[in-house]
């Protein structure tokens, strides 16, 4: 089986915990990553992690052995710049009012948002984890715009079925859907089951394993 190749931008919408888990789960389910962060990316980073630059073995849950390759933002010659280079899908995780404008209008003067023009003109799988609220008629009308090319938009906003007991367990549902979106597999039970008692026992016993 081809080894699946999965393209991640972080922008500089509030949510750098979304983006260090999906990576997490990417880097352990045996996925190529290939990241590029925005200055505004950087800054949520340290603001919301304490990490210092892009930590890449601390995104991928202390693996030394991450084998994530980190583009830079303003090389618009990296390999994700090109349709021809293929790959499984990118996710914005977070992803700021500011780039969901720009791929939205289709510009493209840094990596990140070229990359996910790309992604759309390749008809490739494309999902902005939008997280700011409220929403102005300008957003809503952006979102449409995206939708209408082909992204998924897909606001970081859990669902509370699953009766969590922690934040980790509140990234955890965003993270699975996101995953779910981008069909990578993962063993987070974020699935509904028609009980919350059913899920909190499934979810309880595959942490006891």
């Amino acid at each position: 089986m081809t080894r699946k190749r999965i393209v991640v931008g972080i922008s500089g919408a509030s949510g750098a915990a979304y983006a260090r888990r999906v990576i997490e789960l990417l880097v352990a389910a045996d996925v190529e990553v290939h990241l590029v962060v925005s200055p505004l990316g950087q800054r949520l980073l340290h603001d919301e992690l304490g990490m210092e630059g892009v930590d890449l073995a601390a995104l991928a849950g202390g693996r030394a052995d991450h084998g994530i390759t980190l583009h830079h933002y303003r090389d618009v010659g990296a390999a994700i710049a090109s349709g021809s280079f293929r790959h499984d899908g990118m996710v914005v995780v977070p992803c700021s009012n500011n780039s969901l404008a720009a791929i939205a209008n289709g510009l493209s003067d840094n990596l990140l948002h070229r990359a996910a023009s790309v992604a759309l003109k390749e008809r490739l799988p494309l999902v902005l984890a939008h997280r700011e609220t409220p929403l102005s008629l300008v957003e809503i009308r952006n979102m449409e715009q995206v939708t209408l090319a082909g992204a998924i938009v897909a606001p970081t906003n859990p669902g509370y079925y699953m009766l969590p007991r922690s934040i980790e367990e509140l990234v955890d549902f965003i993270a699975g859907r996101l995953l779910d979106l981008l069909r990578v597999p993962h063993e987070l039970h974020t699935r509904w089951t028609q009980s919350p008692a059913n899920f909190r026992a499934e979810r309880d016993d595959a942490k006891s394993e």
